[in-house]
């Protein structure tokens, strides 16, 4: 009787538990790559796809959701990640470039984790500066590096002071090992997990572990037709200069357009032992320089995102083995779009879609039916709300995000969904040579208004205006600010982008003497366009100026 009464009483408990882990809430299990655009994504039926380079991830987004027009509110790592952290937007949340920081007690989306019951991890790069206010963290020190990886833990002394090395590393590797080790050994299987893994990789220059060394090495990597052929419509006076005279100084390369920085003159240097063209060799043609650093630069980049792929396939085979896929949200995505080429353009920051648009896939399959796309237009300020609605978490009121769950689990977005996104770029001309932008995108059209200044109002680019019917024009090739057939959506984009501004809180407020060339220059008339033509002369003649100077 005794014995039936245990048997009775374990049967019991067992019941309970196996309800206590049915009603739990979803695990969380957040994926971000650095610099990892849409165009290097299988999933994304792009110019790539056949090299097939993430069959990880195409798997994930096979058997999840794949969104198709999710979008940065600002193309530039710390930016981003202030974005998604906080779920404002960056004249909100206060870091408006690389020198920005999020305070720990401000990083909203892992204090209501946690105070929803989560454990929380952040592994990886994190790129925010102030200590991050998660149980357990192991982050890369600023930008981190590829080999010989160090990270910044918890331990005895203050913030960041706690650094461990992992000599004869690669970041993508000692990352997953690190996540893995988390999961294995620090992970309290009574608690749901919100789990961070952030890669350094893809990013700019692009470190690949040596067993990639021969992926690619024999193919020719397909170009992109823009690498070639910019359409005579294409760009503006902000973009391109009076008569073409700024082509050479907005904007940095792939060949020798930009004689301050292209990959023409860049891979050799950073990588001397495996590029050994002469950037400077009378004998080898713009073009053949610009194939040469275009296939190299490629391969580079792809080797870093297939040694992504790997690693995750790594971390997936032991949530499988745990039974803990299942049960897990995963997203993948990164912290911005990148430039493979198009326009002969590198690196992000712009408004145009390659840098603006993100990869986005949500995989779980007890809400999210398998397979499934959507065009809806959701923002990174958009991603903390979804995952505090997964995990049963109410948005608090500084939020500016919306959760798109529903989305998700149907794709079919609501009748009251966001029907554009607002984008801004403030890091005016700094690394890459893009002026200050902003601009609203619909799923129809995009107007960028290039206002061209500093924070201050100087160093000033000249302002020009771009609209682009994406439907005719999907590659944005075609400028129609000035085609009388677009007069009145021209007119409604700038109505919608000053009350977006309203809207949203850039109000100007937060640099008025930035805001003061913005509200110059935005109606455009023939003065101002006299204006940005004089503008346009004076920055050519600096910029040259800069260039004739003996190098240090």
């Amino acid at each position: 009787m005794i014995h039936s009464l245990k048997i009775c009483f374990l049967v019991c408990l067992s019941s309970l538990a196996v309800v206590a882990r049915a009603e739990q809430p979803p695990n969380i299990l957040f994926i971000m790559s650095d610099d990892h655009t849409a165009q290097a994504i299988g999933a994304y039926a792009t110019l790539l796809k056949d090299l097939n380079p993430t069959p990880t991830i195409d798997t994930l987004a096979a058997e999840g959701i794949c969104f198709d027009n999710a979008f940065c509110t600002n193309a530039i790592c710390t930016p981003s990640r202030a974005c998604i952290i906080t779920g404002n937007y960056n004249h909100n949340n206060g870091v408006f470039d690389l020198r920005g920081n999020i305070e720990p007690q401000n990083q909203t989306l892992p204090i209501l984790m946690r105070q929803a019951g989560y454990q929380t991890a952040m592994i990886g790069k994190w790129h925010l500066v102030k200590e991050p206010n998660f149980d357990y963290y192991k982050v890369l020190p600023g930008q981190g590096k590829y080999f010989d990886t160090e990270f910044r833990v918890q331990g005895d002394k203050p913030w960041p002071k706690n650094v461990v090395t992992y000599k004869g590393s690669h970041s993508s590797d000692v990352i997953t090992d690190s996540t893995l080790d988390w999961f294995k050994n620090k992970r309290d299987p009574d608690k749901p997990f919100f789990v961070c893994h952030q890669y350094k990789a893809p990013h700019d220059y692009f470190e690949n572990a040596p067993r990639y060394d021969s992926y690619l090495a024999d193919v020719e990597i397909p170009e992109p037709d823009s690498l070639w052929n910019k359409p005579s419509g294409w760009g503006s006076l902000a973009t391109r200069g009076h008569n073409d005279e700024l082509v050479p100084h907005i904007g940095t390369s792939i060949g020798r357009r930009n004689p301050r920085r292209s990959y023409a003159a860049d891979l050799p240097q950073f990588f001397p032992k495996e590029f050994k063209w002469d950037y400077n060799d009378p004998n080898l043609s713009n073009d053949e320089i610009k194939h040469l650093a275009y296939q190299a630069y490629l391969k580079k980049y792809l080797r870093c995102v297939k040694g992504v792929d790997d690693n995750l396939k790594r971390l997936f085979d032991y949530l499988k083995a745990e039974d803990l896929f299942d049960r897990t949200v995963i997203i993948y995505t990164g912290d911005q779009g990148f430039w493979l080429g198009e326009k002969d353009y590198q690196d992000k920051r712009w408004a145009y879609d390659p840098s603006e648009r993100m990869p986005f896939i949500v995989r779980y399959p007890k809400t999210i039916p398998a397979g499934i796309r959507s065009d809806a237009i959701v923002e990174n300020i958009d991603y903390p709300a979804l995952m505090l609605d997964f995990a049963g978490v109410d948005q608090p009121d500084p939020m500016q995000g919306k959760s798109f769950r529903s989305i998700c689990e149907t794709g079919k977005e609501p009748a009251d969904w966001k029907q554009s996104t607002y984008y801004r770029y403030w890091m005016h001309m700094a690394h890459h040579d893009n002026p200050g932008e902003m601009a609203i995108r619909t799923k129809d059209y995009k107007l960028i208004y290039f206002y061209g200044c500093d924070y201050e109002g100087q160093d000033q680019t000249p302002p020009g205006w771009e609209l682009y019917d994406l439907n005719k024009d999907p590659n944005e090739g075609v400028n129609v600010y000035d085609d009388p057939a677009y007069v009145t959506i021209r007119d409604e984009l700038k109505t919608l982008l000053a009350q977006r501004r309203e809207q949203i809180g850039d109000d100007g407020s937060h640099f008025p003497e930035c805001e003061k060339i913005v509200q110059q220059f935005w109606d455009y008339d023939e003065a101002d366009r006299k204006a940005a033509i004089e503008i346009s002369k004076q920055f050519r003649f600096r910029r040259e100026a800069f260039l004739a100077k003996p190098k240090k």
